[in-house]
């Protein structure tokens, strides 16, 4: 009768293992040496603004913080939360705004910190109400 938690115990320690080595051989790596990205900014008024980067940096953030004012927020224990993209602040308790970060139009689950970045992608940062 012992025997059942003993095993049903060693049963979640498998899966548990079985797990981080799926995550283990399929994590995202950083791409190192020079990559081009594109970021499309599109304001609250309709305008938008094309950024062409040249980087070495691994992550969004490394490499959209080669350009001056291009980005501000706060650091979080989640990475930089992002208010204000070029020289437009969303203020989510004044008008429901926010900043929409996609990667050929598709959201990610990731922000600018966490986003590894690979020659050639496109990013685009929308201001979004609600």
């Amino acid at each position: 009768m012992k025997k059942k938690p003993l095993v049903a115990v060693l049963g979640f320690l498998v899966v548990i293992l079985f797990v981080f080595l799926i995550w283990f051989f399929n994590r995202p790596e950083p791409h190192p040496g020079l990559k081009e990205i594109t970021l499309n900014v599109f304001h609250g008024d309709g305008t938008y603004a094309s950024f062409n980067i040249s980087t070495s940096s691994d992550n969004l953030r490394g490499a959209l913080e080669q350009i001056d004012g291009l980005l501000a927020g706060e650091d979080s224990v989640y990475g930089l939360m992002v208010f204000t993209v070029d020289g437009e602040t969303a203020d989510w308790d004044r008008d429901q705004s926010w900043w929409c970060l996609t990667k050929g139009g598709e959201w990610l689950d990731t922000g600018v910190d966490d986003t590894l970045i690979e020659d050639g992608d496109h990013y685009e940062f929308t201001y979004t109400i609600g």
